[in-house]
């Protein structure tokens, strides 16, 4: 019985099943070793991209700071080549959109957009850019088209923002009394992430034919 041997006889035992384990025991500590080598190296390599990523974000804003379009729109292309997974992308193509409606670049500023739809995982970025995109939509004078996106989600805490601009896509139509009804819906709901003065000159417009 164990408990009625010396210690001697207890550390010979010990060091017999150490002899006859010591090649698995040596493997699992390789291959523990290994793993966390690789994590370690992975987290290193994951948060130096993202720094890298943040400084190249940083550069879009400041060439579009000195009125550089052209090489902003350049850089902007570059980090999301380089860096398509990271939110600093998402954020440069909102940027870039922004930047092309502001020169009338309407096509290439909604294939921004369409693209952060179709790649992002922030949920509230990505309703941003889908109300941008019907914002582009109406101006290229297809508010078919603007109704569509706008209807193709639960707009959560956008929905004031998306009734505005549903409105004006139906005014766009034709439709006052729909602009109307969604005029009122943004007021009555949207206190805090409308311009409710611009909304009430719009009720006011539409209230009195």
């Amino acid at each position: 019985m164990e408990e009625y041997l010396d210690d001697r006889e207890q550390w010979q035992r010990v060091l017999a099943g150490l002899r006859e384990q010591g090649p698995w025991l040596l493997a699992i500590v390789a291959v523990a070793a290994a793993g966390m080598g690789g994590w370690r190296y992975w987290q290193t390599r994951t948060e130096q991209r993202a720094l890298d990523a943040a400084a190249r974000y940083q550069q879009v804003l400041e060439a579009f700071s000195h009125n550089d379009l052209t090489g902003g729109l350049k850089i902007v292309d570059n980090l999301v080549k380089d860096y398509g997974s990271s939110a600093y992308a998402d954020q440069a193509e909102l940027a870039g959109a922004r930047i092309e409606v502001e020169n009338q670049e309407l096509d290439r500023a909604a294939a921004r957009l369409r693209y952060v739809l179709q790649t992002t995982r922030d949920q509230p970025l990505a309703l941003i850019a889908r109300l941008r995109l019907a914002r582009v939509q109406l101006s290229q004078g297809r508010p078919e088209e603007a109704l569509k996106t706008l209807d193709a989600v639960d707009a959560g805490a956008f929905a004031a923002r998306y009734a505005e601009a549903r409105g004006d896509a139906l005014l766009a139509q034709g439709d006052r009394d729909g602009a109307l009804r969604q005029y009122r819906a943004a007021r009555a709901n949207g206190a805090n992430t409308v311009d409710t003065g611009l909304l009430d000159l719009k009720i006011n417009e539409l209230s009195h034919p």
